[in-house]
């Protein structure tokens, strides 16, 4: 029986629990050539289903070195290709022999001129949701943790990094073979790595920042604070299960603000405002060493586990660290996005991913991602707090951490947790409605504070020249300005606060779309260029979205796209061409 829709896993079958990985880069045919040897839970015999997308097996062996009978079928459109094994009786592992795609859909093979540096190729990984076949054939879902070796062989002139613990680098001639161990058992999208010309500065004791060598020390003034972060963390939710936490700052083609790879945190080059203002991302990425790598969504369908938590402890962090007033302004512009998107949804007739738990059957992971599963997640998981009181909400939080720790949970799991740890709270809030209801319930929480207050009070007149707003509340401001705007008071703002040549993408965005929204085309070139020099969805989207809903700039859309696609990572590139699909 599949025990998720998203993978070929049958819980009828042995379980994967660890991995040993070799795996050679080749840059010159954007493939790895590789050997993963699985071992399994206990001496097995019989059918084996592994997922895999764009494998090329050679051979397939027994832990005794004999050959295992397999078949590759032919691949499905979301889930790939199932390998299927046949296992001599006793058998403790199976070791497969393969080379990936040079398309692969969990990797992104970046030419020289691509990186800051101009000089040496990229590559990375991104296995969120169900990439990780793309680069291993495993039991590809949260369900099936496992702990790995692993020896990545790379240019000698390049550092490979992983997320895992360093054992060592031996040079032999022009390559370089380095040699990690990941203790902890992780959820197989949080296999990661990436290869490249990088250097690091020390952060603090358990963490240190990487990057391009044109970028670290900037990157290093940015994530000063990280240690801050990790104990306000820790005071929140108990002990940092992970070692270390270090920050990889990838090229502008990653897609996300960040990626939770634990021990190694991925994130955009965009945090890199010159002002501190963006950091709060990693209080979010930090936020799933607890939610989400600590405790995990069984599935694709129960994805607000994973998100509505870690956006609840990242709003309690950012209290922790900058004040509620910020807090509130953060949670202020999620709720605008989470408005708008539901509106989105319902009017485009997907009404059901505006629930949190989600049926995905038939549905790619990536193109039902949203907003929602983190902001009415975090607004269910706020309206709990509020129902019994913070400091008994607290002592649940570490419960709930503690019981599932290291285990993957469904939504039902979660509820009946909930009821037992806190008997009839879920009939008080009308969980029903905020787990299987579309839209959000009426009296869904909405965050107060003076600051915010103070930036609705401003309306939509012009603001004085010497407005000295902080980032945050100038993108509140932005996204809350009705649309469109005449297009001299938009020449008016950009001309008094200069907007289009914003260096906080934030900022930048958020007026681009009004700019866009209100048909002041002056902005375009900057549009175009954002297009062709970010590959974060969390901008993509709702740019070439703006210039969808113009007729006169539909075309635009269309061309920028296909002048820019091939250097967007293949999530995103799959992702902006659906929604160009969609017109």
């Amino acid at each position: 029986m599949r025990i998720d829709p998203h993978s070929y896993t049958d819980d009828r079958h042995a379980h994967v629990r660890s991995l040993d990985w070799e795996a050679r880069v080749d840059f010159a045919t954007r493939t790895l050539d590789a050997v993963a040897t699985l071992h399994l839970d206990a001496p097995a015999a019989g059918p084996l289903d592994l997922d895999t997308r764009g494998l090329a097996v050679d051979r397939v062996t027994d832990d005794r070195g004999a050959a295992v009978p397999f078949v590759l079928h032919p691949a499905e459109a979301i889930l790939g290709s199932r390998l299927a094994l046949t296992l001599p009786e006793g058998t403790r592992a199976v070791t497969v022999a393969y080379r990936t795609a040079a398309d692969a859909s969990a990797l992104q093979w970046l030419d020289p001129a691509q990186t800051a540096g101009g000089a040496q190729p990229y590559l990375f990984s991104q296995c969120q949701a169900i990439h990780a076949r793309s680069v291993v054939p495993l039991q590809d879902t949260p369900q099936r943790r496992v702990t790995f070796t692993a020896k990545l062989t790379v240019p000698a002139a390049l550092r490979g990094l992983m997320a895992a613990a360093f054992d060592g680098r031996d040079e032999r001639g022009d390559v370089a073979v380095e040699r990690w161990h990941m203790p902890q058992p992780i959820a197989p999208y949080l296999f990661a790595f990436a290869v490249g010309d990088l250097a690091s500065r020390e952060l603090g004791a358990r963490s240190r920042v990487w990057a391009e060598p044109a970028v670290v020390d900037a990157a290093a003034w940015e994530f000063a604070g990280v240690d801050a972060m990790l104990a306000a963390g820790e005071a929140l939710f108990g002990p940092y299960a992970w070692d270390r936490f270090d920050i990889l700052v990838m090229p502008p083609s990653f897609p996300y603000g960040g990626m939770e790879n634990p021990r190694l945190t991925f994130v955009t080059p965009t945090l890199l405002a010159g002002d501190r203002s963006q950091v709060r991302v990693i209080s979010h990425e930090l936020a799933h060493a607890w939610s989400g790598n600590l405790v995990t969504n069984a599935h694709a369908g129960h994805f607000w586990l994973n998100e509505g938590w870690t956006r609840y402890a990242e709003l309690r962090m950012v209290e922790v660290l900058e004040g509620a007033d910020t807090a509130a302004l953060v949670s202020a512009i999620c709720r605008k996005d989470l408005d708008e998107t539901v509106a989105r949804f319902i009017a485009e007739g997907h009404g059901g991913l505006t629930r949190l738990r989600t049926h995905l059957e038939g549905v790619d992971p990536d193109e039902a991602f949203s907003v929602v599963p983190y902001d009415k997640g975090e607004l269910f998981l706020r309206t709990l707090e509020q129902a019994v009181g913070r400091a008994r909400f607290d002592v649940f939080a570490r419960s709930y951490l503690d019981t599932f720790r290291f285990g993957a949970i469904t939504t039902e799991a979660f509820l009946e947790f909930t009821e037992r740890a806190l008997p009839g709270v879920l009939a008080r809030v009308d969980a029903v409605r905020w787990v299987d209801g579309e839209g959000l319930p009426d009296g869904a929480p909405r965050a107060r504070s003076a600051r915010l207050d103070a930036v609705a009070a401003m309306g939509d007149a012009l603001p004085p020249a010497d407005a000295r707003l902080s980032t945050t509340e100038w993108n509140l401001w932005l996204e809350r300005l009705p649309r469109p705007q005449p297009t001299d008071y938009c020449a008016a703002l950009d001309a008094r606060f200069g907007f289009t040549s914003s260096g906080n993408m934030e900022v930048k965005v958020a007026w681009l779309r009004l700019a866009l929204a209100s048909g002041y085309d002056p902005v375009l070139p900057e549009v175009a260029r954002v297009l062709g020099a970010v590959g974060r969805m969390k901008y993509l989207v709702p740019l070439y979205s703006a210039l969808l809903a113009r007729p006169e700039t539909r075309a635009l859309a269309s061309e920028l796209f296909a002048r820019h696609a091939p250097g967007y990572h293949p999530i995103a590139r799959a992702v902006v061409r659906g929604r160009l699909d969609r017109g």
